[in-house]
């Protein structure tokens, strides 16, 4: 199942082409009966010297121009003896002309960039009587072989299309999902068009929606994805969950049938011009008594769902449940004494604040507000290694399996011992979220008790939601409350909620990253009935990056 087709260009990825000069097959040089592969033999007796080194221009150019003439003629066979991976090139290349039905295919090489060739591609596409042609950009790297010294293509899926990894194919027929018009919370029609940062969720809910819609299927090509395919993280940044099948050319249209959803066209504008202005960054906002989302944004749009599946150590946030479990077991107070020294040490790894700041004879409040990691570090070792993942599963649900009607992350805090038990308590270890986990949490403490979040109304497939075991004590929530409120007015999360006013709330977080520079951006609030979170990979301080964000939104709905 796939996408809602909205265009034959997805997300503006693709360069259209106009009179696109093809070229004709092309001599090969090194195939399997070239026992010499253009290489110097040496003396007669001598072992065949081989190229070492990254390849010449020159070879880039006619390895380029040799693999593309053969590929143009069909010649699948031969395009893939210039590559380094010869079955996965020869199955996609026939795969390309059998299953996607691509009639004849032009392809016009660029100017190089070092070793990489881009290149445009005009293919005409037929499927039962039904014509159509299909345009885009892709690019391929040129790599010296290391057992042969030639120069060869470095197959990946994405030389024959930018959007195919590893196991996707591409395939034209009779798509397996009719369309829909998803529309929003008032009935006004979500167009990808205008909403790009629901690239993913569109297609998402036509791949589950779409036979339960009412509408009519059509002719496409389609990206069909890898079964149970899960996407590789960046960084320790994991992505978590299998793409949907994306449409890329609609041959002829379906019917669609209308799905409502839990969207507010109005929030989702706003997070996606707020998301926007970064290169990467993801978006989730709640309607924090009822788990009804209201707004999901992606930047870049058109890339992974970070905002739903993504998978991030969600840094000093984090500090919200970690709170909920001290206040609950009365190992600290909002109004009690609380250190917070420099560093703390346990299991072996010394932790310590940031810019190693300490408050001397300080309340919890003030260590909470601050974002102090050693008040929390302090109490490791009265806590069990599972309480933390107890609290998080019965009280915020974090980890349940939750039905919202697209595909979710639902958050992980994995029991864990030693340092890290410690790390996992302020956000690092192995705790992993995203957005809408962290929406999910503010809304929490908003209300007292986990609402599980959903994007179509569980009425309409009679989904089952996930439901935590027990609410927050009353005495716990009030003072968490108590705490994001002292944090939003005059603690790290201060400068961002300015001018935000209300039943406000928030917290502040920044996770460090091995390999990465500037930390991951987090910062998750409320204001009365509306959470939200951000987080902004390589951003820095929350406050600073994903803070605007939130806060930008918070003026607007809350």
């Amino acid at each position: 199942m796939r996408s809602g087709a909205k265009a034959a260009v997805i997300g503006g990825v693709f360069a259209a082409m106009v009179g696109a000069a093809g070229f004709g097959a092309y001599a090969l040089i090194g195939g399997d009966d070239d026992s010499s592969g253009g290489l110097d033999l040496g003396a007669v007796g001598d072992k065949p010297s081989i190229e070492t080194g990254p390849p010449s221009a020159a070879e880039v150019r006619t390895t380029a121009r040799e693999f593309l003439g053969a590929w143009e003629s069909g010649n699948a066979s031969d395009a893939a003896s210039l590559t380094d991976s010869r079955g996965d090139a020869k199955a996609a290349l026939t795969g390309y002309r059998k299953d996607a039905r691509i009639e004849r295919v032009t392809l016009e090489p660029r100017a190089a960039t070092g070793r990489t060739v881009p290149f445009d591609v005009s293919a005409v596409i037929s499927y039962r009587g039904q014509r159509a042609t299909w345009t885009y950009d892709s690019a391929l790297t040129v790599t010296r072989q290391k057992t042969t010294g030639r120069a060869v293509v470095d197959w990946k899926p994405s030389v024959v299309h930018p959007g195919l990894r590893e196991g996707d194919s591409l395939k034209t027929g009779e798509a397996d999902a009719p369309p829909i018009k998803a529309v929003d919370r008032d009935g006004a029609e979500l167009k990808e068009k205008e909403h790009p940062g629901l690239h993913g969720v569109l297609a998402a809910l036509r791949e589950r929606y779409g036979d339960k819609a009412g509408g009519k299927a059509g002719v496409e090509l389609w990206i069909a994805r890898a079964k149970d395919a899960k996407d590789k993280g960046e960084g320790g940044a994991g992505e978590a969950g299998k793409r949907p099948d994306e449409t890329l050319k609609v041959l002829s249209k379906g019917t669609p049938g209308t799905l409502r959803t839990t969207l507010d066209s109005g929030l989702q504008a706003s997070a996606e011009k707020a998301v926007a202005g970064h290169g990467k960054a993801a978006m989730v906002a709640l309607k924090a008594s009822t788990g009804e989302i209201l707004a999901v944004a992606n930047s870049p749009a058109s890339g992974f769902n970070t905002a739903l599946q993504g998978s991030y150590a969600p840094g000093s946030t984090m500090k919200v449940i970690t709170s909920s479990l001290l206040l609950e077991k009365g190992l600290a107070g909002y109004d009690k004494p609380h250190p917070c020294p420099k560093y703390s040490t346990y299991g072996g790894w010394k932790f310590q604040n940031d810019d190693k700041f300490e408050i001397k004879h300080g309340t919890f409040a003030q260590s909470f507000a601050r974002s102090c990691n050693t008040a929390f570090i302090s109490q490791a070792k009265k806590l069990d290694d599972g309480d933390l993942t107890r609290q998080a599963r019965e009280v915020f649900g974090i980890g349940l399996n939750w039905q919202t009607g697209v595909p979710t992350f639902d958050g992980s805090v994995p029991v864990q011992s030693q340092a890290q038990m410690a790390a996992s308590l302020i956000g690092q270890g192995g705790v992993r979220m995203n957005p809408l986990n962290m929406a999910s949490v503010a809304a929490t403490v908003r209300t007292g008790s986990f609402h599980q979040p959903f994007l179509v109304a569980p009425s309409v497939d009679d989904r089952q939601v996930a439901k935590a075991s027990r609410a927050l004590s009353p005495a716990a929530a009030d003072q968490l409350r108590s705490l994001m409120r002292l944090t939003a007015t005059a603690g790290t999360a201060a400068e961002a909620m300015a001018g935000v006013g209300g039943d406000i709330g928030a917290k502040t977080g920044s996770a460090e990253v091995d390999g990465q520079k500037e930390a991951n951006g987090w910062f998750t609030a409320y204001r009365g009935d509306l959470a939200a979170s951000a987080v902004v990979p390589g951003g820095g301080h929350g406050g600073e990056s994903a803070g605007p964000l939130v806060a930008q939104l918070l003026r607007q709905g809350g």
